[in-house]
């Protein structure tokens, strides 16, 4: 089983949900934007990907600024409730599978958590290529 913690409106988002389904996984797809964030569910994502608040906070495209959080000195603590209260604040995709949990950024980051892969060439939307015409890993 996959999950992936997806923004429709992200390219890395959608690069990498079109990777796993690619490699011919069918994930749960749960639109953080929609559905927000728990505070048990956003404490365990970050402790299985080893992030802190301040390693996941999206900094741009998002109030991260206006909200005061890039200033130097902002506990972890305040970005966390931030993130509870406006889910886009938190970088995405967020990829869980049985080989652990990964903020994957940039989108080929997804690879190390897949036991297959997609097995014919596979681009981002840019073109930039990750798997070749033989299956073989590009960057």
């Amino acid at each position: 089983m996959i999950v992936i913690h997806h923004n429709p409106d992200c390219g890395t988002s959608r690069n990498v949900l079109r990777l796993i389904e690619a490699a011919g996984y069918n994930p749960i797809v749960i639109e953080y934007l929609k559905e927000g964030w728990t505070k048990p569910q956003l404490l365990a994502l970050f402790a299985a990907a080893d992030l802190t608040p301040s390693t996941a906070l999206r900094q741009t495209k998002s109030p991260a600024a206006e909200l005061g959080l890039l200033e130097p000195n902002v506990k972890d603590d305040v970005i966390f409730e931030a993130m509870l209260k406006y889910p886009i604040l938190v970088n995405r995709p967020i990829v869980c599978t049985k080989k652990g949990i990964k903020l994957c950024r940039p989108s080929e980051a997804v690879l190390e958590l897949l036991e297959q892969w997609p097995s014919q060439q596979f681009a981002k939307e840019d073109g930039e290529l990750i798997i070749d015409s033989n299956g073989k890993r590009v960057i």
